[in-house]
Parts: C-alpha cells; sequence; structure tokens
C-alpha cells in the first residue's frame, strides 16, 4: 500500500532506512510504537540517496523498496513510501518530512528512530526543522542508560520520546554477511524477504 496523504487528526509513524534488508527488528520496533503511541499507522520510507549510509554491495533502492513492500503487504496499518527513491538527490529526513506534512498538515507526525540515531541529530541535515516538523520516538533497550540524552540542546531534548522495549537483535549487516557465507536467515526476515533475496541473488557477489 502507497499513501502519503494523511487524514486530519490522524497520527501518523515515519520510519527511514536503508532497509537492506528489511527485517523483523524494523517490524518490532514499527508495531511497538504504532501500539504504545496509538499511531493510526506506520509509514516506511527506503533511502533513495542516503548521504551518510553507502557501502560497496548494497542493494539498488527498487530491491529494497520492494523488499520492505513484500514485508509489509499483509499488515494494513503499515504501508512504504517512494518518496525518498523518487526524489533525485541525498535523501535527507528533513525533506521527507516537509514532504509529507505538506500533504496535510493538520497530521502529527512521529519519526521513529534508534536512540544512536537520536543521539546524533545535530549531526543531521537541518536538525532544527526535523523537530519543528514531528516528534521523534526513540527505541531503546530496557535499562539502556539514556545519560547522554541530557546533553543535547534542550529543543532537541523536548522533541524526543524514549520507549523502552526489548529490541530483537537482528541486524541487517548480519543478514547481508550470513547470505553471502550461505547461513540461513529466515529467522531474521520474512520469509517473502528471504524468497526475493534468493531469486534476485541479493548480497551474494553475483547480484542480477
Amino acid at each position: 500500500m502507497q499513501n502519503d496523504a494523511v487524514q486530519q487528526g490522524e497520527k501518523i509513524g515515519i520510519m527511514g532506512g536503508t532497509f537492506d534488508p528489511i527485517h523483523y527488528g524494523h517490524l518490532f520496533a514499527a508495531e511497538f510504537a504504532r501500539v504504545a503511541i496509538g499511531l493510526n499507522r506506520v509509514i516506511f520510507v527506503p533511502s533513495g540517496n542516503p548521504p551518510h549510509k553507502s557501502y560497496d554491495g548494497m542493494a539498488p533502492a527498487e530491491d529494497r523498496f520492494e523488499m520492505t513492500r513484500l514485508a509489509i503487504e499483509d499488515k494494513h496499518d503499515f504501508e512504504v513510501s517512494r518518496v525518498e527513491i523518487d526524489r533525485r538527490g541525498p535523501s535527507y529526513t528533513s525533506d521527507t518530512l516537509e514532504l509529507i506534512s505538506a500533504v496535510n498538515p493538520e497530521a502529527e507526525l512521529f519519526l521513529i528512530t534508534g536512540i544512536d540515531a537520536a543521539l546524533d541529530i545535530p549531526n543531521w541535515h537541518e536538525p532544527k526543522k526535523v523537530i519543528s516538523l514531528c516528534k521523534v520516538l526513540t527505541i531503546a533497550r530496557p535499562g539502556y542508560i539514556c545519560d547522554k540524552i541530557s546533553m543535547l540542546d534542550e529543543s532537541i531534548r523536548d522533541s524526543l520520546l524514549v520507549l523502552d522495549t526489548g529490541l530483537i537483535d537482528i541486524s541487517a549487516t548480519d543478514i547481508r554477511d550470513r547470505v553471502r557465507s550461505g547461513g540461513c536467515v529466515r529467522h531474521m526476515t520474512p520469509d517473502i524477504v528471504c524468497d526475493y533475496i534468493a531469486g534476485k541473488n541479493l548480497y551474494s557477489g553475483a547480484e542480477a
């Protein structure tokens, strides 16, 4: 499902990332945030041209989008957006939030991200614009010490909502490494994504 338009009064979660590939950790965090905050829906935004995260062997944007679409196709509260893939230039969160907000300014936007990314907000592109457009839902493990949050600028601290949850310890890097070495990843990402990876020979060094 693809629909960046939002209805008046909705609470919209936005989860960005390379999703290379999307995995159960992403899906768990999105669902936990949806329930905890009462989000009407969560929009997954695969990055098109991530300015600070590129590496050899990154799957093409269209494949990362398709894997995300497949992973959430049976979840009516989740959808995927092409807003960053179809936009030229670097994929900046500030631009993405601005575009989604402009569709319906009455919607309340919540950016779902991990604690490490949240602590790095001062170094993001246009951080003031980011926190002016959304609240930041920060996912942390139970008991995670967030002392560094107190060192952030007050305006950024005020935009943060920290959610303590038992995160599933899965990384996309580990998935890619396991695929390259012939390992099984069906416990790490939905079967339909595993089948897509195999069908396109992603991460094997022999991409179709």
